[in-house]
């Protein structure tokens, strides 16, 4: 056998030291490795070992606890202050109008959008681990907030009906009890959220984001952008709307409930929201394209604000013009007060949800802007920091509050490089809910909504994300479709676990349509890549090497069995049977062969006994000369295989040995280790051998301890497929110069005779 180019040194020291090189491995880690001592223990040992106090542990876990502990100490005074200062400044004034404006897709009255503000900034300044990340209202969370509230205190539970008359003493009275039941559905939702973080931090949860993939994220927020415009469509033309709608096709409701009442369009309205938009898209854009060159970033929205409150309240628009402003804004904190537990499990599904999906915000945008800027961030104490925002700040009438995306973007680029900068924008929200938040009564509603739908701009452009996924993976595009498809119609509660559970599939999906290969050496290395991929690639003759990039477990082992005969072009079960089938047929001939020599000898017989019959025996036996041939015939058809035999028996021959790559499998089950057994019985039946390469040390565990060595030997591991592929080509070799021997001794016998 003609070997590769620098492979016949390696085969004569192999045959010099080592004849079979994976027993040799295999006596190598059991005879010289020992395996580390250790000392059983106990559960309560276990316990008592974990409950343990001593100073080191005490302090890592306060540490842990309040991460200020740790970084204040060291917070460079002239480097990080000037920087922390602005960035505080431009996210309080961006954290203003946001607060307000987000507090209507919370379904509650604004001034809670501004406690909302500062409670939960405060204490993340403590308990948070990100140094960059933004913590406050956001578009999406509050709007799921506002579809629970609405669910659970509808208008017309209040008997609301929208009339021109608004100042009605009774319509009034009717309003401020749908507000007070809407914040306190708000408020336990915070509450349960709060608590579900914290529970799941402290379990150590935090790995649960992983499954809320990036496509999933990024379809489920454009789909929540959807709702959010449509739910503030009516504010910024001022139509008046019967009810707001949550749940199922909220989204088709609300835009036929707008469109249906497109004639009652507020023209005055229209316009304020129409010029606000275009000022804020303007100097978005030039926020964004100057960004580099400018100090801070323009604070438009705040601008637009406070102009839009002053033109209000000279002009008194709300009597004039009839548009909707914000209304009552009331100066000083409420006292603190329980919330309302009995609402708990109305609400307890949606606290979950809401939950995770402002914790993957979180992480997601605390991981991108801790690689940027090289520090670590802890998923858990996040959970953690999360839960007492919420659960404490829920004490204080706030609503569920999570990372935004767009004050992040402004806080780290205008120079913050601590949590002081976060600290500093809740101390410019307490001035205002202090001192001036009355000022801000007169400002008008559509100022609110052109804020909203403005900063709905980056989720919009996630619709991007459709041909860049085309191109790049058609199985994440899916998922992204169904996030927002049934985020859309489901609702975002629904459409959350309907995406989810999508992902899941898709998981199963990956491990059953796994690309299976057949591999073969790149020339004169020891790479080995698809033979079907490169066309330099060849296969050893009598070698297959079979890949497949997954594990070995219930779900896919029968998928494995069937692409390792499709690809080997080796079936044995077909194989066995056709042999049998043949050697029925071989049987029934011999046998019939046999008979018919029986019938030749009795005539023979005969013919001794009855001497009168000589000469007609003699005919006889002439014709029965030639069964006698076809007795000999088949004799000789019984000594060697018949064709049919010899063609269902070919390709085996052709192929001695499969050798499996275990490179890619991280794990095997009991039913892969039962099929791996079956393959090895079912080739070895028809002569080819079956060997394991690159099988890592918990695979063998895992083969360990479902027993697969008791009747199968470990000398068919291999470290690798060179070595497995050297191993089969030396034994080819041994083998072929055994037979030759053979050969010529049997030729020289006769010789000496």
């Amino acid at each position: 056998m003609e070997l590769v180019s620098g492979e016949d040194e390696y085969l004569c020291q192999r045959q010099k030291y080592c004849v079979d090189r994976p027993i040799y491995t295999q006596e190598y880690l059991q005879e010289r490795l020992h395996l580390r001592k250790k000392e059983p223990t106990s559960f309560l040992h276990k316990v008592a070992q974990s409950c343990r106090c001593t100073a080191k542990k005490a302090k890592s876990q306060l540490y842990s606890f309040l991460p200020i502990l740790k970084w204040l100490p060291r917070y460079r005074l002239k480097e990080y202050l000037v920087g922390d200062i602005v960035s505080g400044l431009s996210t309080g004034v961006m954290q203003l109008p946001q607060g307000l404006a987000y507090a209507l897709l919370a379904a509650v009255p604004p001034v809670f959008g501004l406690y909302s503000s500062f409670y939960p900034v405060f204490l993340y300044t403590f308990f948070g681990t990100s140094r960059h990340i933004s913590i406050g209202t956001f578009a999406v969370i509050s709007l799921m907030i506002g579809g629970v509230a609405i669910r659970l205190a509808p208008d017309e539970k209040f008997d609301i009906v929208e009339a021109n008359i608004t100042n009605s003493t009774e319509l009034l009275q009717n309003i401020e009890a749908r507000d007070a039941m809407r914040v306190k559905v708000a408020v336990a939702i915070t509450l349960l959220c709060g608590l579900i973080q914290m529970c799941l931090g402290v379990l150590r949860f935090g790995f649960v984001a992983i499954y809320l993939t990036e496509p999933l994220v990024r379809g489920f927020t454009t789909a929540a952008a959807v709702h959010v415009f449509a739910s503030q469509l009516k504010y910024l033309l001022g139509i008046k709307t019967k009810k707001r709608y949550s749940g199922f096709l909220a989204v088709i409701y609300s835009l036929f409930a707008v469109l249906s009442n497109i004639t009652a369009t507020n023209i005055a309205t229209l316009i304020i929201g129409i010029i606000c938009t275009v000022l804020l898209l303007g100097a978005k854009e030039i926020n964004d394209r100057f960004k580099k060159k400018l100090p801070v970033p323009i604070p438009m929205e705040i601008i637009v604000v406070i102009i839009s409150t002053g033109v209000s309240a000279g002009l008194n628009l709300k009597k004039s013009y009839e548009i909707d402003v914000v209304g009552s804004i009331p100066t000083g904190f409420r006292p603190p007060d329980l919330p309302d537990v009995s609402i708990f499990s109305a609400v307890f599904v949606d606290a979950v949800a809401i939950a995770i999906v402002g914790f993957s915000m979180t992480i997601s945008m605390a991981k991108i802007f801790a690689l940027k800027h090289g520090y670590a961030v802890n998923g858990n104490q996040e959970l953690i920091a999360l839960g007492l925002c919420n659960s404490v700040g829920s004490f204080f009438h706030t609503f569920v509050v999570t990372c935004s995306m767009s004050r992040s973007l402004v806080q780290e680029s205008t120079g913050g490089n601590t949590q002081i900068a976060g600290l500093l924008s809740s101390f410019l929200v307490l001035f205002v809910i202090l001192f001036i938040g009355y000022l801000f009564e007169p400002l008008p509603q559509t100022v609110l909504a052109a804020i909203v739908m403005v900063n709905l701009k980056g989720m919009f452009k996630q619709f991007a994300d459709i041909p860049h996924l085309w191109r790049t993976s058609r199985l994440e595009l899916a998922i992204w479709v169904v996030s927002f498809l049934a985020s859309v119609s489901l609702g975002l509660d629904y459409g959350l676990l309907v995406a989810v559970a999508f992902a899941i599939i898709t998981v199963i999906y990956r491990t059953q349509s796994s690309k299976y290969r057949i591999l073969g050496q790149v020339p004169n290395t020891d790479i080995y890549c698809d033979i079907e991929e490169y066309e330099e690639i060849k296969e050893y003759p009598g070698i297959k090497i079979f890949q497949a990039n997954t594990s070995l477990y219930f779900a896919n082992s029968d998928l494995y069995v069937s692409a390792l005969r499709k690809k080997t072009g080796i079936d044995p079960g077909a194989i066995l049977i056709a042999k049998k089938k043949a050697q029925k047929r071989h049987a029934k001939e011999v046998k019939k062969s046999t008979k018919n020599q029986r019938r030749a000898v009795l005539k023979l017989t005969n013919d001794v006994e009855m001497a009168v019959k000589h000469e007609l025996m003699n005919d006889d036996l002439a014709t029965d000369s030639g069964n006698v041939k076809n007795g000999s015939a088949d004799r000789n058809l019984h000594s060697s295989p018949s064709e049919e035999l010899e063609y269902f028996m070919s390709p085996v021959i052709n192929t001695h040995t499969v050798i499996l790559d275990f490179t890619p499998v991280n794990f095997i089950d009991s039913v892969g280790a039962k099929m791996l057994k079956s393959i090895i019985k079912e080739y070895k039946e028809i002569g080819v051998d079956v060997l394991l390469s690159g099988c890592n040390g918990l695979v063998v565990q895992d083969l360990s301890k479902l027993n697969f060595f008791e009747s199968i030997r470990r000398d068919i591991l291999f470290h690798s497929i060179h070595d497995a592929v050297i191993h089969c080509r030396f034994r080819a070799s041994s083998l072929a110069l055994a037979s030759s021997e053979e050969q010529v001794l049997s030729s020289d016998t006769p010789s000496q005779i």
